[in-house]
């Protein structure tokens, strides 16, 4: 299955958190934060205006973002989890 977001919506994979820090200690599941960090792996065709156009997406496929830590709808699609939210949503482009 495929999903493809609709005008200004992006769907993105979270990037896995470490297991274990730079000291070598374990971090149990128990401790661990949802990461705010994920890549891009579908966007839609842009904001529709009042005036009828559709204003460009800021970000493309392959890009890696921040986004808020609460931000987004969790979905499931071919045994993997994504995010889809708005555009307004994300935070920051990571290069």
């Amino acid at each position: 299955m495929k999903i493809r977001p609709l005008h200004d919506r992006v769907v993105i994979k979270r990037v896995e958190e470490e297991e274990v820090t730079e000291s070598g200690l374990y971090i149990p599941d128990t401790a661990k934060e949802k990461p705010i960090q994920g890549d891009v792996v579908a966007v839609g065709d842009g904001k529709p205006l009042d005036n009828g156009e559709k204003r460009p997406m800021s970000v493309k496929e392959g890009d890696r973002v921040l986004f808020a830590k609460y931000a987004g709808t969790e979905v499931e699609a071919g045994g993997e989890e994504y995010l889809v939210m708005r555009e307004d949503d994300l935070l920051a482009v990571v290069d």
